[in-house]
């Protein structure tokens, strides 16, 4: 197995087996990107740092072909969360890769971290502040033994800060208080919050807070981890060096130099605002969380389920009801996924969430409840979603019934605009034969697909009795048809017609 792990700072690559339920760790490959550094002030990644990264994911991909990695997942964070041209990125990629990226929320992001630091220190029973500061972003969680309670992701990061304050190298004690104010400002919202649940340890996960413990450590400040005390005696060093390339401090490579600043700000201004005196560093992180997410996905312990479920529980969707359409909607795929390609990993997981998650919207009101549904599915934190599966599903909820001719696809990756309309077509279709919400078993039927159209055949006795599906199914051509595509209705031979009965 294998994690990928494209942060704003660093990317990273783990390769692990699976021994007794424990990773044993094959290799490691880290290198220093500085990915935030190529985001303009427009928004967009700039040549120069997409072309490091793809070089980069280059010599990566050709590890994971020489090691035979059979499950991989490969994690993008703050920069492409933020980059306006993130897709364009990701299909080049994705290509030189050789497997897919999937780009996390701020949450997500902070609920891997924590899973690869609690299953890395083994902590069972006690009460965890794990900080992580990225290049783009720092996370921090409080967790009880191996399950996140309270998260914050924060837009601060080494890089970021580096680049606002200490950009042309200068070094003084006026530019690090300037800085540690904006590190201050960011942490304000969450503090009094985190303060209130508290914490008996106190972990730092990144390269920043590890860079500094071996400082601190190699300068005889402290034996292990970092201390308050420890981290504003760097901040004195490096003021009194007042140039970053004057920067002498053991233990600091030449590659997280430039970036250093920034983040021993950031760090001060957290143990500060928290009175944190003494930080424990791990080497856990996003990479070994991303392992063991994958395993509970591989035995059926998946956050994503958990997630449909606290959000059916939550919007109190009537589960009856969605198992009926999820029933349909797959049942109709079932008959059109190779004609229509749908057959590859992530169609039927998606179907099935939306499905489940159609009436979300009734919660808040009936008129439009589709488009409530989408907003709240494309907005809310959902464990275990990447953005863009997250994105998917709140687009099927939104056009799951009504019109049709202002939805726009345009927003999504090229590959995905075909096949999640297809998967619309399906689940319009599902929600449609089950609006009447009985119990009674739906008779089989028929498809024919076309690229741009689907013929339904249904039984003709139970066609003929259900006057309200065949209104429905004809204002469902009408709407299809504003998109170009062809919905035509027929009933199923007598010989078929006695089969399914």
């Amino acid at each position: 197995m294998a994690a990928v792990d494209l942060g704003s700072n660093s990317f990273h690559m783990v390769v692990a087996r699976l021994h007794h339920g424990q990773f044993v760790i094959l290799d490691r490959l880290r290198e220093m990107v500085r990915f935030a550094s190529g985001l303009n002030s427009d928004g967009y990644l700039d040549n120069p740092s997409q072309d490091r990264a793809l070089g980069c994911l280059r010599r990566f991909g050709q590890r994971l072909r020489d090691m035979h990695a059979s499950n991989v997942r490969v994690v993008g964070t703050n920069t492409l969360r933020k980059a306006r041209n993130a897709y364009s990125f990701l299909a080049a990629a994705e290509s030189v890769l050789g497997h897919p990226v999937e780009v996390v929320s701020g949450m997500e992001e902070a609920r891997l971290i924590y899973l690869g630091v609690a299953y890395h220190i083994g902590s069972e029973a006690a009460t965890n502040l794990v900080v992580d500061i990225g290049g783009g972003s720092t996370e921090l969680i409080i967790g009880e033994g191996r399950e996140p309670r309270r998260m914050g992701s924060l837009s601060l990061g080494c890089v970021r800060l580096s680049n606002r304050f200490f950009s042309n190298g200068k070094l003084s004690r006026k530019r690090f208080d300037r800085a540690r104010l904006a590190a201050q400002l960011e942490l304000r919202p969450i503090c009094t919050t985190f303060r209130r649940l508290g914490w008996s340890r106190a972990i730092g996960s990144s390269g920043t807070i590890r860079a500094a413990a071996e400082i601190a450590q190699q300068m005889g400040l402290v034996e292990r981890g970092v201390t308050l005390g420890s981290v504003e005696t760097l901040i004195d060093e490096m003021i009194a060096a007042r140039r970053i390339e004057n920067l002498d401090l053991p233990g600091l490579s030449a590659d997280r130099t430039p970036v250093f600043p920034g983040g021993i700000a950031i760090l001060a201004e957290i143990m500060n605002s928290l009175s944190i005196d003494r930080m424990e560093v791990t080497d856990g992180s996003l990479r070994e969380g991303l392992l063991y997410d994958m395993f509970g996905r591989m035995h059926h312990h998946d956050p994503r389920e958990l997630s449909v479920q606290a959000m059916q529980q939550r919007y109190h969707v009537d589960e009856e009801q969605a198992r009926r359409v999820e029933t349909t909607a797959l049942a109709l795929l079932d008959k059109v996924e190779r004609q229509w390609q749908l057959d590859g990993a992530q169609s039927r997981p998606l179907l099935r969430w939306a499905a489940r998650l159609h009436e979300v919207g009734l919660d808040i009101a009936h008129a439009r409840y589709h488009d409530h549904g989408g907003y709240l599915l494309a907005n809310a934190d959902m464990a275990g979603f990447a953005h863009l599966e997250q994105r998917l599903v709140a687009k099927l909820v939104a056009c799951h019934r009504r019109k049709l001719d202002g939805m726009s696809l345009d927003a999504l990756p090229e590959s995905w605009r075909v096949p999640l309309f297809r998967l619309i077509v399906l689940l319009r279709l599902a929600v449609l034969l089950n609006r009447t919400r009985s119990s009674v078993r739906l008779p089989d039927l028929g498809l024919v697909c076309e690229p741009d159209g689907l013929k339904v055949l249904l039984p003709r006795t139970w066609y003929a009795e259900n006057a309200l599906t065949q209104a429905d199914l004809g204002q469902e051509q009408a709407w299809l048809e504003t998109r170009g595509f062809e919905l035509s209705l027929g009933t199923l031979a007598a010989v078929q017609e006695a089969s399914a009965s």
